[in-house]
């Protein structure tokens, strides 16, 4: 994928991009999935095989594949207390997800290769969102004067440094540990980091990436493009920019090349989205080995690619 892609969907529009890194010819080592169990509800995963290991491809695609069958084994409602499954109200899609993260932790365990993910989920239902986290992907809501009302805290030594106010934005980008993750799917002491549920307001865009992103780009330079303007025009600026300062070095600017995947997310006003027939695909085959992101459909929580 080497542009940014847009899908209008009934809570508003989605634009997926991933692309790996240029530095390298084997397979891209992030993978992404788009699911929509209901009408007015959204889940959107990014998944970061970790780079240094053995299997980082296959533990990103199990991440989204285990998603994929944990959602699709329910049929899905609305209901007063939010999106359930149709055959027992006590699953909810927060207890889905959390369900999903566990068993994709047991399976890439059982591979004893060594291979790791992190992983950054957001769920939506109409207004509203939450997200789940492992490692340091990022996952950021941007208002469109450029107030971040969320932002994750990387899993990293550096990352809860940063967030202590103990380095600035500046030289946590350019910190010897920057890398180390402390935290990820495939490990017996994963733990999830859930958020508090935060409204959306139209026009708030989302943000979930790989590190690829953040890694060439500082957190102020990716709301200033981000916050206005058509949403596919801004992540292909964005990816513009961090793929040039990938390929190329300069002195005092940020420089790494990676895989890069970005899902962001615009609200819409309810009058500007209309509704498309939804075209589900295949399922992705386990054994075969991931060029690009993919991510699997079925007709109960269809993914979207």
């Amino acid at each position: 994928m080497t542009a940014p892609e847009s899908r209008r969907l009934h809570l508003g529009e989605v634009i997926e991009y991933s692309r790996r890194s240029p530095d390298k010819e084997s397979p891209n080592e992030d993978a992404f999935g788009i699911f929509a169990p209901t009408d007015r509800s959204l889940i959107l995963v990014v998944a970061d095989g970790v780079g240094g290991r053995r299997g980082g491809e296959e533990a990103a695609r199990i991440v989204v594949e285990t998603f994929a069958r944990v959602l699709n084994h329910f049929q899905w409602r609305q209901s007063a207390r939010g999106v359930v499954a149709t055959e027992t109200e006590a699953i909810t899609l927060r207890t889905a997800i959390l369900n999903a993260i566990e068993t994709a932790n047991e399976e890439i365990i059982k591979l004893g290769t060594g291979a790791a993910s992190t992983v950054a989920v957001v769920e939506i239902q109409n207004q509203t969102l939450r997200t789940y986290h492992v490692g340091d992907s990022l996952i950021m809501l941007v208002g469109q004067r450029g107030k971040v009302k969320l932002r994750t805290v990387s899993h990293s030594p550096v990352g809860f440094a940063q967030e202590a106010g103990m380095l600035e934005a500046n030289e946590a980008m350019h910190h010897s540990e920057r890398h180390i993750v402390f935290n990820v799917v495939g490990s017996n002491e994963m733990w999830i980091e859930m958020g508090s549920p935060v409204e959306i307001a139209p026009r708030d865009t989302l943000i979930l990436s790989s590190d690829g992103l953040s890694d060439n780009l500082l957190e102020d330079e990716i709301v200033e493009i981000i916050r206005k303007g058509p949403l596919k025009e801004s992540v292909q600026h964005m990816t513009e920019i961090t793929r040039e300062r990938m390929e190329h070095h300069v002195e005092g600017r940020p420089n790494k090349p990676d895989d890069t995947t970005i899902l962001a997310f615009r609200r819409l006003r309810k009058k500007a989205v209309t509704r498309k027939k939804r075209k589900p695909t295949p399922p992705v085959s386990p054994a075969a080995p991931l060029e690009q992101p993919q991510v699997a459909s079925s007709e109960k929580a269809e993914s979207l690619v």
